[in-house]
C-alpha cells in the first residue's frame, strides 16, 4: 500500500513501489534496523526488502523522507540521506569553494546555508549550465551532468553528489553479462542469452532453457532462457516502475532522444557482429542482413529519435458561450507499458520497426522475440543499457507464444500491444486484448499480395523485380508477391527468363559472401513449405521447378516456380511465407478483371503493378486494396513511409510519423476563463 511508512534512524521514512518477493531477493545486502520489524531489512541492489512476522518478503523500490526527497530504496546507504558522509580536509575545501560559486551565482541570498535551495533561491537554466563548468574547473574528475543538479538541489546534498563522484562511488553498475562466445565470420561474436529484465541479464526462473538452433546445418547454438509466467510479471512490473517513478518517464524528450541516437550509433558500431548472429540465427544472407536487417534497424531508431522532441498537440477553436471564453487544446501523452511480439523472419528489423517508435513515443517496452530467433533482440538489450536507457525502459522476454506472448495479452498493467505474425495468432491477440483491459492493438498480419505485370513493362526490370518481390530474404517476407498476374501476350517468355534467372542462384551457406540463397528459418517452416508445394502440384498447378528440400545439412528448400495456377487452388490463396512464385495468366485489355481477381482475397497488405503506362499504374494503383502498392518496383520501403495493411493483413501502422500514433494517447483539455 503506497504511503506505509516506519521510523528509520529517528526519522519518519515512507514507502513506495512495493510488491511481494521471495526471501531469494534479500540474499546480498546491509541490514538496516527498522524498529517494530521481526527482523532487520536489508538494502539491496533491487531495493529495501522487509520481512513481516508470518516469513514472507516485500521489496520497496522507492522510500522518501521527512523534507520531501525520494530515492530508489536501493541507494539509501548511499545517498548520504541516513547521515551526511564525513569531508575529508581536501573535500571540506572544495565545498568552500564551491559555497563561494553558489554565493556568486545567488547573489540574492545574504548566506549559503546547507539547506539552501538553488532553484527556489532563483537559480535558472543557465545558471546550471555555470555550475556545471566551475565544478569542472575546480575538480576535473567529478564530471556532472546538468540532470545532477537537478536532481541534488540544496547545497548539501550537491555537495555529497560531487564528493560521491570525486571517490568513485556514484558510478554506474557495470552490465554482468554471461556471454556465450563463438569464432565465426572472422569474427569473435559475443551473444547474450538469458532474459532481460529491469537492465540485468537474469536466468528463468527455475533455470528453464531452450535451444535456439543455426538453420545452416541444425545444429544447436545455444541454450538460451525460457520466460515462465513470473518472468513477464517481473518485467511489466520493472516496466510500469520505469514509466511511473523512474527518470524515463520524467526525462526531457529531447534527452531521449539523444539516449536513443546513442543507440543506433552503438548498433552501427556493432552492425557486423550483430548482422552474423543474425545470419546463423535466422539464416539470413549475411549481406543481406548487413543492408537490411541490421541497417534498416539503424535507421529506424534513428528516424525516430528526431521525433523525440517533435511530438505536440494542437489548440482548437471550440463553440464559445458568451460572456465566457474558452481554451482548448490537445496533449499527446505516452500510453505506459507496451508489449511487442515480433517473427522470426526480420528478427532485429521487426524490433526496431515497433520498438523505436513506442520508445520515441516515451513508453516502456517489454518484447517477446519470436522463440527460434532470440539472439539479435539480446544483444539489442545489451546496446540498450550500454546507451544508458534506464533499467525497466527496455525489457527482452524470450519464450513461447501460448505462455509469453499470451500472458502479455492478459495482463492488466500492460496498456498496448504491437504484434505482427499470422492472422490466426493475431485474431486471438485482439480478443485477449479486448477481454483483459481493453489494450490498445495493432497488427501486421499475413499477406498474398498480388503482382500485376502488364505486356507494356520494362521486361528486364519487370523480370529483375519479379525475382525479388518473392525470392528476397528466401520467401520469408511478409509482403512478398505471393501471386503473379502476368499478361497472356509476354507470359511464356516471362516464365523462361525467370527459370534462367532462378538456375543462376547460388544456394548455401550465409555467411558466404557470394550466396545468393540461404536456408529456411527454422524444420517446421521447411516442412510446411514441402506440404504446400505437394498441394500445389495434387491440384494440377504446373511446377516448373524446385518444389523439394535441398540433399545437405540444413533447413534448405529450392526456389520454385508454379505456372497455370487457377484461381480456385490453395496455392493461390493461401501464403508460402517461401521461395515459392505462384504464376497465373490473365487475358490482353481484361484490366479491370485482372483487378477484381488481384482484389479476391481476405489479405491486403502490399501490392504491385508493372507498366510504362503512367495512367494504368494510377489506375491500377487507386483499385488495388491494399495498404501499401508498388509501381515499377517492390520491397522498396522507407522508415519514413508508412506500412501497414488492409482487412485481414491487420490494421495499424509501422515506421513514418504513422506509427507515433500508435503508441500515444489524446488528451484534451479545455479551460474557461
Amino acid at each position: 500500500m503506497p504511503g506505509a511508512w516506519a521510523e528509520v534512524d529517528g526519522q519518519k521514512v515512507t514507502f513506495y513501489g512495493s510488491s511481494l518477493v521471495d526471501n531469494s531477493t534479500a540474499a546480498n545486502g546491509k541490514p538496516l534496523d527498522i524498529p517494530g520489524a521481526s527482523q532487520p531489512g536489508i538494502v539491496t541492489k533491487a531495493g529495501l526488502v522487509l520481512f513481516g512476522n508470518n516469513g514472507k518478503a516485500l521489496l520497496v523500490r522507492n522510500v522518501q523522507f521527512e523534507d520531501g526527497k525520494m530515492i530508489p530504496a536501493a541507494q539509501y546507504y548511499s545517498s548520504g540521506s541516513s547521515a551526511a558522509m564525513e569531508l575529508t580536509e581536501e573535500e571540506k575545501t572544495f565545498a568552500e569553494q564551491m559555497r563561494a560559486v553558489w554565493q556568486s551565482i545567488l547573489n540574492n541570498v545574504s548566506k549559503i546555508e546547507d539547506s539552501t535551495d538553488f532553484f527556489k533561491s532563483g537559480a535558472a537554466s543557465m545558471d546550471v549550465v555555470r555550475l556545471v563548468e566551475e565544478v569542472k574547473l575546480r575538480a576535473s574528475s567529478c564530471q556532472l551532468q546538468n540532470e545532477d543538479v537537478y536532481m541534488n538541489t540544496t547545497f548539501q546534498d550537491f555537495i555529497q553528489m560531487c564528493v560521491r563522484k570525486l571517490r568513485g562511488e556514484d558510478e554506474e553498475e557495470e552490465l554482468v553479462v554471461d556471454y556465450v562466445e563463438k569464432s565465426i565470420n572472422n569474427m569473435t561474436i559475443k551473444m547474450p542469452h538469458q532474459l532481460f529484465i529491469n537492465g540485468e541479464f537474469v536466468d528463468a526462473e527455475g533455470g528453464k532453457t531452450y535451444k535456439t538452433i543455426n538453420p545452416t546445418d541444425g545444429m544447436a547454438i545455444c541454450d538460451v532462457s525460457l520466460a515462465q509466467i513470473s518472468d513477464v510479471d517481473k518485467a511489466v512490473a520493472a516496466a510500469k516502475e520505469a514509466f511511473e517513478e523512474g527518470e524515463w518517464g520524467k526525462m526531457n524528450p529531447r534527452d531521449r532522444g539523444r539516449l536513443i541516437y546513442k543507440l543506433a550509433d552503438l548498433m552501427e558500431e556493432n552492425q557486423e557482429e550483430l548482422a552474423t548472429i543474425e545470419a546463423i540465427d535466422s539464416g539470413a544472407v549475411y549481406t543481406l542482413a548487413l543492408k537490411t536487417h541490421v541497417g534498416m534497424s539503424i535507421q529506424t531508431f534513428r528516424y525516430f529519435a528526431g521525433w523525440c522532441d517533435k511530438i505536440h498537440g494542437s489548440t482548437i477553436p471550440i463553440n464559445q458561450a458568451r460572456p465566457n471564453r474558452n481554451l482548448t487544446f490537445t496533449k499527446k501523452e505516452p500510453i505506459g507499458v507496451c508489449a511487442i511480439v515480433i517473427p522470426w523472419n526480420y528478427p532485429l528489423m521487426m524490433l526496431a520497426w515497433k520498438t523505436a517508435a513506442c520508445l520515441a513515443a516515451g513508453n516502456t517496452v517489454v518484447l517477446k522475440p519470436a522463440q527460434v530467433t532470440p539472439l539479435t533482440a539480446l544483444k539489442f538489450a545489451e546496446l540498450a543499457a550500454k546507451a544508458g536507457l534506464p533499467k525497466g525502459v527496455v525489457n527482452i522476454l524470450p519464450g513461447s507464444g501460448a505462455l509469453v506472448g499470451q500472458h502479455l495479452s492478459d495482463h492488466p498493467d500492460v496498456r498496448k500491444l504491437g504484434f505482427t505474425g499470422s492472422t490466426e495468432i493475431g485474431k486471438h491477440i485482439m480478443k485477449s486484448c479486448a477481454v483483459s483491459n481493453v489494450k490498445k492493438v495493432s497488427l501486421e498480419l499475413g499477406g498474398k499480395s498480388p503482382l500485376i505485370i502488364f505486356s507494356d513493362c520494362d521486361m528486364d526490370k519487370a523480370i529483375r523485380m519479379g525475382m525479388s518481390s518473392v525470392f528476397f530474404n528466401k520467401g520469408e517476407n511478409c509482403i512478398a508477391a505471393g501471386r503473379l498476374f502476368v499478361e497472356n501476350s509476354i507470359h511464356d517468355q516471362f516464365v523462361k527468363k525467370v527459370i534462367g534467372e532462378v538456375k543462376k542462384m547460388k544456394i548455401g551457406d550465409p555467411l558466404d559472401r557470394s550466396t545468393d540463397h540461404g536456408p529456411q528459418n527454422h524444420k517446421a517452416h521447411l516442412d510446411k513449405l514441402v506440404e504446400y508445394c505437394q498441394i500445389g502440384i495434387k491440384e494440377g498447378a504446373t511446377l516448373v521447378c524446385g518444389g523439394k528440400q535441398v540433399q545437405r545439412p540444413g533447413f534448405f528448400f529450392e526456389p520454385t516456380v508454379f505456372t497455370d495456377v487457377q484461381d480456385h487452388m490453395y496455392i493461390a490463396k493461401e501464403e508460402s511465407f517461401g521461395p515459392v512464385m505462384i504464376i497465373s495468366k490473365f487475358e490482353s485489355g481484361e484490366v479491370d478483371d485482372v483487378l477484381r481477381r488481384a482484389n479476391a482475397t481476405e489479405y491486403g497488405l502490399a501490392s504491385g503493378v508493372f507498366t510504362r503506362d503512367i495512367s494504368k499504374a494510377l489506375y491500377v494503383s487507386e483499385r488495388l486494396n491494399a495498404g501499401t502498392v508498388f509501381v515499377n518496383t517492390y520491397n522498396k520501403t522507407d522508415v519514413a513511409s508508412p506500412f501497414g495493411g488492409f482487412k485481414q493483413s491487420g490494421f495499424g501502422k509501422d515506421l513514418g510519423q504513422e506509427a507515433l500514433n500508435e503508441y500515444l494517447k489524446t488528451k484534451a483539455v479545455t479551460i474557461e476563463y
